[in-house]
């Protein structure tokens, strides 16, 4: 678990209670096809990580309700205070998304790069099936992860627990899509926000329109696209821009650093 400072900013949504994994299993396809720039979207099993007080593999302290994701390979790491291996987590059954930067290795595994064309660990296993999944649903590796545990349930990603109650909306473990942005093209803008708070992402280019997730510090946004809504004095610039950063959704370009070369285009 990992937490963090910001529960003012979201209010927890009640959420509509998890299939069983048994009913869920059987109907999750492993992996989406492709985005453009080929960028990867799987779905797979989220679990809330805790550990206050702990370090992740980076050398991060987690904190009360803190925002960050863990993956299960060191390949998928980025180092302390960086962003630059980043993963949009959105869950269905209540339409939000956040952006997390990865600062830890799991769950299960620490060598199982199930998002990779050319996977590290599990070379027979589809692409975006972690081998956790494949061991817990379907016995591979005889139920067991690579320490020789045997699988308890199939999960794929770790989410610290303010992204996973205050910007998910979560209370409970549950199957979530994950979109791994550093494997694909496309330009990419890096969150800064006062006091390492997350930022509001919502369904419109307004202060007013819905809440539907938040973006960690230093986690890196697919920039699709800008349009101009209202105002914003950021930490970055102060910008009526808006960029969207998924299928209607959208974070004010105030708080968004970009390389010099980054040229907007509009939505």
């Amino acid at each position: 678990m990992r937490p963090r400072l910001l529960v003012s900013l979201f209010t927890v949504v009640t959420v509509v209670p998890a299939l069983t994994i048994a009913a869920v299993t059987t109907a999750v396809a492993h992996a989406r096809s492709p985005q453009a720039g080929g960028t990867l979207t799987a779905r797979v099993f989220a679990t809330r990580e805790g550990l206050v007080g702990w370090q992740t593999a980076n050398g991060h302290a987690i904190t009360n309700r803190d925002w960050f994701a863990a993956l299960p390979s060191w390949r998928g790491l980025s180092d302390k205070g960086e962003g630059d291996r980043s993963v949009r987590v959105c869950h269905e059954g209540n339409n939000r998304c956040v952006f997390l930067p990865v600062w830890d290795v799991g769950p299960w595994n620490t060598m199982d790069d199930y998002w990779a064309e050319e996977r590290h660990s599990w070379d027979d296993l589809p692409r975006g099936k972690p081998e956790a999944q494949a061991a817990y649903e379907d016995g591979y590796h005889k139920g067991k992860d690579e320490s020789g545990r045997k699988v308890s349930n199939p999960a794929g990603i770790d989410i610290a627990d303010g992204a996973f109650w205050d910007g998910l909306g979560l209370d409970r473990n549950d199957w979530v899509d994950v979109t791994f942005l550093w494997t694909g093209e496309g330009d990419r803008g890096t969150v800064d926000t006062p006091k390492g708070e997350p930022l509001r992402v919502r369904s419109g280019p307004r202060l007013g329109a819905a809440l539907r997730g938040g973006a960690a510090e230093h986690a890196q946004v697919p920039i699709r696209c800008q349009v101009r809504g209202d105002k914003v004095d950021g930490t970055v610039r102060s910008t009526d821009l808006w960029d969207r950063v998924g299928e209607g959704i959208y974070v004010s370009h105030a708080y968004i650093e970009v390389d010099d070369d980054f040229k907007a285009h509009k939505c």
